[in-house]
């Protein structure tokens, strides 16, 4: 259990002072602890996690703000990344949602495309990450190909041989790596800033706005985020219409679709295990 007492000191010191009874527990916490708590200024969100999750949420607490700073989409405001003797906490501002139309979708898309119109000149970013509870790594590199193949499929490979999944998951994949060329022009892509983890349940609607969470940033091919869009639903035919008015699809999407899926997928495998076995190898054989 957090440490109320703790977390309520640190808040006050930053201004939110805490009334009534402890927080009360709420979904949203599929990989950390959610709570709604109760201030004088508002009712806030707090995430919490083990001692051991600090280099986690600080991690993600950087991502908003780099997010923010785009000013491109709306995400929770940070109230605080602390720590107490036995965890760690994220206070974010609490925002409550309501259901999306196409028009909210509309503006998800352009204004997911205004963020990714901020780039940088070296993929990556300055600290790394994760994605779920799986280490992200974002040593900044100025080739995406091997930024990707070595930091994001290759990584993912290796966790999987670890995890005992080698066979043909470890054959097609050395194929896959070796062919990645075939796939991108010799410039490379922008490098764009990234949600990172941008699915359905990681964006919401709030007083007719879009707002995104939970992200997983770095600097790399926009088309990475669009993808992880379309691996596991949530998002309309009117965000990618609005998306695409600023960014038209370029050739050879739909294989570097399936390359970043994979990403994802591997990624699950490693997490949940073999259920997600068969997904892996049938977005290599796409893309083979």
């Amino acid at each position: 259990m957090p440490d109320w007492i703790a977390i309520a000191e640190q808040l006050g010191s930053a201004g939110v002072v805490a009334v009534g009874d402890s927080p009360q527990a709420v979904s949203g916490g599929d990989i950390s602890d959610a709570w709604r708590l109760r201030s004088k200024s508002g009712d806030v969100f707090l995430k919490t996690g083990p001692a051991d999750a600090a280099e986690q949420f600080a991690a993600e607490a950087e991502g908003l703000a780099e997010i923010a700073a785009s000013g491109s989409i709306r995400v929770p405001e940070l109230l605080l990344n602390g720590r107490t003797e036995n965890g760690v906490f994220l206070a974010l501002e609490w925002i409550p949602f309501e259901p999306a139309n196409t028009h909210v979708e509309t503006r998800l898309g352009e204004q997911l495309a205004k963020m990714h119109g901020c780039t940088r000149n070296h993929y990556g970013w300055h600290r790394d990450n994760s994605i779920g509870l799986t280490p992200q790594i974002n040593t900044p590199g100025d080739d995406w190909i091997a930024f990707f193949r070595e930091r994001r499929l290759g990584f993912q490979l290796r966790l999987a041989a670890e995890n005992g999944f080698g066979g043909e998951l470890q054959t097609r994949g050395a194929q896959l790596l070796k062919r990645l060329p075939v796939f991108f022009d010799a410039e490379g892509p922008d490098a764009c800033l990234l949600h990172g983890d941008l699915w359905g349940g990681n964006w919401a609607c709030s007083k007719g706005q879009p707002v995104i969470f939970d992200p997983a940033v770095y600097y790399g091919d926009r088309e990475a985020d669009i993808a992880m869009t379309r691996l596991f639903g949530g998002f309309g035919e009117s965000f990618y219409s609005a998306y695409e008015v600023h960014w038209p699809r370029r050739d050879a999407y739909r294989e570097r679709q399936c390359l970043y899926q994979l990403y994802h997928v591997l990624n699950h495998l490693n997490l949940f295990g073999s259920s997600y076995l068969g997904r892996a190898l049938d977005l290599m054989d796409n893309v083979l």
